[in-house]
């Protein structure tokens, strides 16, 4: 359920931008701010606020890469999966997150510390591969400095 501080904020972006799909990203991210995520119930109420149908406002959501419906752990790591990635052995990457933490893609630990999730670009092409952990942006990764960046989030 929607708290009365998310609806006021969703209501000002809709004055700001207009009913419809327009506040649509930015009122999605005003839900996953307070829950790391946007569950089935939360995204009706917000359809209802922004005037579209649930399956309209699912196809936004699920669209952007930064908008997760379903839970993600508490730190999220992003592993770019553009082509200056993958030319530069970005696949091990995730063979190593793999091997340290236990999941693949698309997967959170047991504890709900660490989700992985691929991403289509960083914007690191020149210091690839590259990865991101919650807001912080690795680049020129090894390995071992996978590891080192695994072992700050522990």
């Amino acid at each position: 359920m929607l708290t009365s501080s998310e609806i006021e904020e969703i209501k000002h972006e809709v004055e700001r931008a207009g009913r419809g799909l327009n506040a649509s990203v930015e009122a999605l991210k005003i839900v996953q701010r307070q829950r790391r995520w946007v569950p089935d119930e939360e995204l009706e109420e917000v359809s209802k606020l922004l005037g579209v149908t649930t399956h309209e406002l699912d196809a936004v959501a699920t669209f952007y890469s930064f908008i997760f419906r379903r839970p993600v752990g508490k730190n999220l790591i992003l592993v770019c999966d553009g082509p200056a990635c993958w030319m530069l052995n970005g696949h091990m990457l995730v063979e190593t997150i793999k091997d340290e933490l236990g999941i693949g893609l698309g997967e959170t630990t047991k504890d709900g510390e660490f989700t992985l999730l691929p991403i289509s670009c960083i914007g690191l092409c020149d210091k690839a591969p590259a990865m991101m952990i919650n807001d912080d942006v690795y680049g020129g990764l090894t390995p071992e400095r996978v590891r080192e960046a695994l072992n700050k989030y522990r």
